[in-house]
């Protein structure tokens, strides 16, 4: 007899698995819903998805009258670009910084300490001074990424630096090959897959530092439009725009999956889903 330890789930049991959560879940939501309407049509906590799909409509596919625009897809369109910015940014500045405190033992000593404690800093602490310094534009929401996750993905790809065995480090410079060969052509490689895992990994804090800058100051974004219908309760467009979101970044982890196996099929992903 099998103890259910070692019990698995074959592809077509295993994606129905999967589903039953989502489906119990839409079914818990739907009954309670309807329960609530029905003690008081006028209720705005649990809206019905009719509700909410009317309440959509009007933001996607109707212009708005004051200014012409789709709200919606405005709102995708700017948090994403500042979500891509501050993403980019900190992969390649968490890239340089881990390679190098990573690779090489004398700046590792002097740096690793501080990067440590800017990895303990709250961001959001933060985000009054960088609203105080930078002012209420773009580059603050954007900083405010960078900031938030640059210290993590440095830490990871300092610590993937230290994995790789030394016995490469030695043949390399064996065969002649200088420091910034050995970071280029034999460190680099092996690392640019890590840096996609560890991108994946820090999405979700990214997501978090997009829609608190977005909440406190924007006039645009999908965490601005939250927080400014949460005054007037408007569940309709509350629950659709977090899951929205949810659909966004379970999308950018997945093509970002897809993308480190296209480039590097030698690798295996240990955070892939």
């Amino acid at each position: 007899m099998k103890r259910i330890l070692n019990l698995q789930a074959k592809r077509p049991l295993a994606a129905l698995l999967g589903l039953l959560p989502i489906v119990l879940l839409i079914v818990v939501y739907s009954v309670a819903s309807d329960m609530r309407l029905k003690a008081n049509p006028s209720d705005k906590l649990l809206p019905s998805f009719t509700q909410m799909s009317d309440s959509m409509q009007r933001m996607a596919l109707q212009p708005n009258q004051r200014t012409g625009e789709y709200l919606f897809w405005v709102d995708t369109s700017a948090s994403l670009k500042r979500l891509a910015y501050g993403v980019l940014i900190a992969a390649a500045l968490g890239l340089f910084i881990g390679v190098l405190t990573g690779s090489i033992p004398l700046i590792g000593t002097t740096f690793s300490p501080l990067l440590t404690i800017i990895s303990l800093i709250p961001p959001l602490a933060i985000l009054p001074i960088l609203f105080i310094v930078i002012g209420l534009g773009e580059l603050s929401k954007v900083a405010l990424i960078v900031l938030g996750i640059t210290p993590f993905i440095a830490r990871d790809i300092q610590r993937r630096t230290h994995e790789i065995p030394s016995e490469q480090l030695v043949k390399a410079q064996t065969l002649g090959a200088n420091t910034s060969q050995v970071i280029i052509r034999v460190i680099l490689p092996q690392l640019m897959p890590k840096l996609i895992d560890a991108v994946r990994l820090s999405l979700g804090a990214g997501w978090l530092f997009l829609i608190a800058s977005e909440a406190i100051a924007s006039t645009e974004g999908l965490g601005y439009r939250i927080f400014l219908v949460r005054r007037y309760m408007s569940m309709d467009v509350i629950i659709p725009y977090v899951i929205w979101i949810t659909l966004l970044a379970f999308l950018i982890d997945w093509l970002l999956a897809k993308f480190n196996q296209k480039l590097f099929p030698w690798h295996k992903s240990g955070g892939q889903r």
